[in-house]
C-alpha cells in the first residue's frame, strides 16, 4: 500500500560537544570584543583576573597547524562514536520530523516487509492526516466529491480517527454542523459502525459537559446530535431525553441550550413525533409563565414559539443541498442518554495489527463494492490467474449471500422509487418518461398502477396530473389498461376502508379514465346497485363517479352511452330489471342524486312489464265480509220496516244506519266536529251524541228498551218533531225491534255506541 502523505521520521537529537578548557574559545563577553592582544588588556583589568601567560616549557616542541587539525578531527570522531542511541520521535507527541513526499516514497519502497511496525506506523500517520485534510476542506459544494475520496481511506481501521477529527472540526465551527452531519449520514449508510461510534462519543461528551457546566462543549455536542437526528442517524428519543434533562431544573444556560436544540430539530419532531414536540413546548410554556429566568431567556422562548407558529420556515430540518441519503438507505441507531456506553478510546492511538495485510484486503473489496469500481489492484502482483481467482471468490461470496428476502425490502424500494419519481416530475409527460425507464421485476407490474392511484388519493384534492399519467399508460400498452381495470374492481370492493376525501379522489380518477376511454366501460359490471350489495361508502363512490361522468361528457351523451346495446350486460347491476325491489331502489338512488333521466328504462319496465300485484291478504277479506253481513242485517231490517210503514222518511233511514255501521265505533265516541257532518248533514246526530254523554251506561238502556212502552211514543214523536224531523222513524224502528225480536239487538248495540236515542230517558222521567 502506497502512503501518499508526508510523515515525520526520527531526527537526531542535537548535542553539545565536550571541549577541554584549553580548547574552549573566548567567552561571550570576549566574542563581542576584539581578539587582539592590546585590545584585551583593559577587559582583563576590569574583571580583576590575573593575566595568564602561556610560557613554553624547555623541552616542548612547537606544534604546527596541520597537527592541530588532525588532533581536532580525532576528538570529533571520539565524540560521535560515544553517542547515545537515538529516540524514536514518531512515538512522541510531536510526531517526528517532516519528510518530503518524494523522500517518503523512497523510504516506503525501501521497506520490503509491509507487516512491520514501521510500515504500519507510517500508514497510520498517513491515514490520520488524510482524514483530517478531507474533513477540513469539506463544504456544501464539494461534499459529493469528498465523500468518495473519504471511502478511499480505510475508515474501519481509522474510525476512531474519523470521529475525533470530525468532532474537533464541528466544535471549532458550529455553522458547518449540517455539512458534517450529512457526511456522517452518508458514511453511516455504508459503514454503520462509524456512525454508531460517533453517536456514542457525542452522548458521553454531552454528559461530561453537563456535569462540568461546560456550556460551549454542551452546545456543540447537542447541536451535532440534533442534526444527526434530522439525518436519521440517531433516534429522536435521545434528543427528547436531552431536552427534558435541560428543562427539568431550568437555568438561563440550560434553557438557552434547549432553545437552540429545538430550533434545529423542531421541524423534524413536529412531522415525525408530535407528542415529543408538544411535551417540550408545554414545558417551555410553563417555564415562561413562572418567570424564574432572565428577560433575555424569556425572549428566546417567545421567539421559539414564533418560529413554531411560522412552521420553521427559516429553520428547516435539512437543507435541500444536504439531503443526500435516501430514506430506505438510512440506518438508525437507538442510544439512550442513561445507557452504559463504551467510547472505545483505544481506536485513537496506533496499535500494531498482526493481520494488517488481510484487513487491508478486506477493506479494498468493501471499497470496490461501495464505490462500484475495482481499480485498486495496481499495487498487487499481476499474475496470470489473479482475475480468475477473484471472480471465483466473488461468485462464491454471492452464492453464500444468496438468501430469500422475506422482508419485502425490494417491494418497498420499488414503491419508494415510483413515489419519488412522481413527486420529482414537473409534468405528466416527464413522469411517464421516467416511470417507463424503471426496471420492474417480473410479477411486480401491478405496483405501478396501484402507486399512481395511491399517490393521487393522498393529495388534498384531485389533481389531473395523476389522471393524465394513468391515461397515458393505459393507451401505451394493453397490459396497463388491464391492470387499471383490475384496480377498479379491487378499489370498489375495498372502498369502505377509505375516508371520504380519498374515496372522492379515487372516483374522480376512474371517472377520468372512463371519460377518455382509457379503460373499458365493462368495468361497471362490478357494481350491483341494490340495498344488500352496497354500503354507504360504495353509494358515495357511485354518486361521485356518475356525477363526474355527467359533468365531463354531458348528460345527453352519457345517456346515449349508457343505452349502448353492447354495454347492457355490464350495466345490468346498476340498472336492474330482475326484481322490482332492486329496480325501485336504483330509481330512487339516481333520482335522489339528480340524475333521474337515467332511470327512464327502469320506469318503463315497471309500467309495462312488471307482474300484477298479488291478492289482498286475509285480514282485509275478513273485514269486507263483516261489512257485508252488517249491511245485509240492515237491509233485512229496512225491508221489515218498509212492510209496516211506507213513509219516505223510513225509506231513507236504512241508508243512514248502514253508513253509520260501516264507520268505526271509536270515532263515534269522539267529539271530532269534522266527522259528524260526514255521517248526517242534519244537526240531530250532534244532539244524540250529547245525549249519550248524559245517559247512563248502555246495558241499563238496553234493559229498559226491551220492555214495551205503549203510551210514550206519541209524546216522543211530538217532542222530537219540535226539534228535528228525523228522530221519529228511528224511535219507531227501535220499538219495532223490541216487538218483532228481529236481529236488531246487534244493530242496537252498534247504534247505541254511535248515538243513543233520548226516548229511554224520557221514559224514565215518566
Amino acid at each position: 500500500m502506497e502512503v501518499a502523505s508526508a510523515v515525520r521520521i526520527p531526527s537526531p537529537e542535537p548535542r553539545k560537544r565536550d571541549r577541554s578548557p584549553s580548547e574552549t574559545g573566548p567567552s561571550k563577553r570576549l566574542r563581542g570584543g576584539s581578539k587582539k592582544q592590546g585590545e584585551n588588556e583593559p577587559l582583563r583589568e576590569r574583571t580583576g583576573q590575573p593575566q595568564r601567560e602561556t610560557a613554553r616549557e624547555p623541552g616542548q616542541e612547537t606544534r604546527t597547524p596541520k597537527q592541530d587539525e588532525d588532533e581536532r578531527f580525532k576528538m570529533f570522531q571520539a565524540a560521535f562514536s560515544a553517542r547515545k542511541p537515538l529516540l524514536d520521535d514518531s512515538k512522541t507527541r510531536a510526531g517526528g520530523a517532516y519528510i518530503p513526499p518524494a523522500r517518503l516514497r523512497a523510504m516506503q519502497a525501501a521497506i520490503t516487509d509491509k507487516t512491520s511496525p514501521e510500515f504500519q506506523r507510517m500508514a497510520w500517520e498517513a491515514l490520520k492526516k488524510s482524514i483530517q485534510g478531507m474533513i477540513n476542506k469539506c463544504n456544501t459544494a464539494n461534499i459529493k466529491s469528498i465523500v468518495p475520496e473519504l471511502f478511499g481511506e480505510n475508515l474501519i481501521r481509522g474510525r476512531g480517527l474519523f470521529c475525533r477529527a470530525i468532532m474537533k472540526a464541528q466544535g471549532a465551527s458550529l455553522p458547518f454542523t449540517p455539512i458534517y452531519a450529512a457526511m456522517v449520514a452518508i458514511v453511516n449508510t455504508k459503514i454503520p459502525t462509524v456512525g454508531d461510534l460517533l453517536c456514542r462519543r457525542l452522548v458521553v461528551q454531552f454528559r461530561k459537559a453537563f456535569k462540568r457546566n461546560d456550556k460551549a462543549v454542551a452546545v456543540s455536542s447537542s447541536t451535532f446530535l440534533s442534526h444527526l437526528v434530522n439525518q436519521q442517524v440517531v433516534h429522536e428519543v435521545l434528543i427528547a431525553q436531552i431536552l427534558l434533562l435541560l428543562l427539568h431544573k431550568p437555568t438561563d444556560d440550560s434553557v438557552e441550550i434547549a432553545c437552540g436544540i429545538v430550533k434545529e430539530v423542531g421541524q423534524f419532531l413536529e412531522e415525525f413525533n408530535g407528542a415529543i414536540a408538544n411535551a417540550i413546548f408545554d414545558q417551555l410554556r410553563s417555564i415562561l409563565h413562572e418567570a424564574g429566568i432572565d428577560k433575555r431567556t424569556q425572549y428566546m422562548i417567545e421567539v421559539l414559539f414564533e418560529i413554531r407558529k411560522n412552521k420553521y420556515k427559516d429553520n428547516p430540518s435539512i437543507d435541500k443541498d444536504l439531503d443526500l441519503v435516501e430514506e430506505e438507505d438510512q440506518i438508525l441507531h437507538r442510544i439512550g442518554l442513561d445507557d452504559e456506553i463504551n467510547v472505545e478510546d483505544g481506536l485513537n492511538v496506533f496499535k500494531v495489527d498482526p493481520e494488517f495485510q488481510e484487513n487491508e484486503e478486506k477493506y479494498r473489496r468493501l471499497k470496490a463494492e461501495i464505490l462500484g469500481n475495482g481499480d485498486d489492484d495496481s499495487d498487487e502482483d499481476d499474475e496470470g490467474d489473479t482475475d480468475d481467482s477473484e471472480d471465483d471468490e466473488e461468485d462464491a461470496a454471492e452464492r453464500e449471500l444468496e438468501v430469500k428476502d422475506q422482508t419485502n425490502a425490494d417491494l418497498v424500494n420499488l414503491r419508494r422509487t415510483i413515489y419519488l419519481t412522481l413527486k420529482s416530475s414537473s409534468g405528466f409527460e416527464e413522469a411517464c418518461h421516467k416511470l417507463m425507464r424503471i426496471n420492474l421485476p417480473a410479477g411486480q407490474e401491478p405496483e405501478l398502477p396501484s402507486m399512481i392511484i395511491e399517490c393521487a388519493s393522498q393529495e388534498r384534492t384531485y389533481e389531473k396530473f395523476y389522471g393524465l399519467i394513468a391515461e397515458r399508460f393505459c393507451k401505451l400498452n394493453r397490459l396497463w389498461m388491464e391492470l387499471f381495470e383490475a384496480d377498479f374492481a379491487k378499489y370498489y370492493d375495498t372502498i369502505h376502508r377509505y375516508e371520504n376525501n380519498r374515496l372522492r379522489i379515487i372516483a374522480q380518477l376512474f371517472s377520468h379514465l372512463l371519460t377518455t376511454d382509457a379503460i373499458g366501460w365493462h368495468v361497471l359490471s362490478t357494481i350491483r346497485l341494490n340495498e344488500e350489495d352496497t354500503t354507504s361508502s360504495s353509494r358515495i363512490f357511485i354518486k361521485i363517479l356518475f356525477e363526474e361522468l355527467a359533468q365531463s361528457l354531458g348528460t345527453k351523451k352519457l345517456v346515449e352511452r349508457l343505452k349502448d346495446d353492447i354495454l347492457q350486460p355490464s350495466l345490468a347491476g346498476i340498472f336492474p330489471t330482475d326484481d322490482q325491489r332492486n329496480t325501485r331502489f336504483s330509481i330512487n338512488f339516481f333520482t335522489a342524486i339528480g340524475m333521474g333521466v337515467l332511470t327512464e328504462g327502469m320506469r318503463e319496465y315497471l309500467k309495462n312489464n312488471a307482474p300484477k300485484p298479488a291478492a289482498l291478504p286475509p285480514p282485509e277479506s275478513e273485514s269486507d265480509t263483516e261489512s257485508v253481513s252488517s249491511y245485509s242485517s240492515y237491509s233485512s231490517y229496512s225491508s221489515s220496516s218498509r212492510s209496516r210503514s211506507h213513509s219516505p222518511q223510513r225509506r231513507r233511514l236504512p241508508s243512514r244506519s248502514a253508513s253509520r255501521s260501516r264507520s268505526p265505533a271509536p270515532r263515534r265516541r269522539g267529539r271530532d266536529a269534522s266527522e259528524s257532518p260526514s255521517r248526517s248533514p242534519t244537526p240531530p246526530p250532534r244532539r244524540r251524541r250529547r245525549s249519550t254523554t248524559r245517559s247512563p251506561t248502555p246495558p241499563r238502556r238496553r234493559r229498559r228498551s226491551t220492555t214495551p212502552l205503549p203510551s210514550p211514543p206519541p209524546r216522543r214523536r211530538r217532542y222530537s218533531s219540535s226539534r228535528s224531523p228525523t228522530p221519529p222513524p228511528r224511535r219507531r224502528r227501535y220499538d219495532t225491534d223490541s216487538r218483532s225480536r228481529s236481529p236488531a239487538p246487534r244493530r242496537r248495540r252498534n247504534s247505541s255506541s254511535v248515538s243513543a236515542s233520548p226516548a229511554p230517558r224520557r221514559g224514565e222521567r215518566k
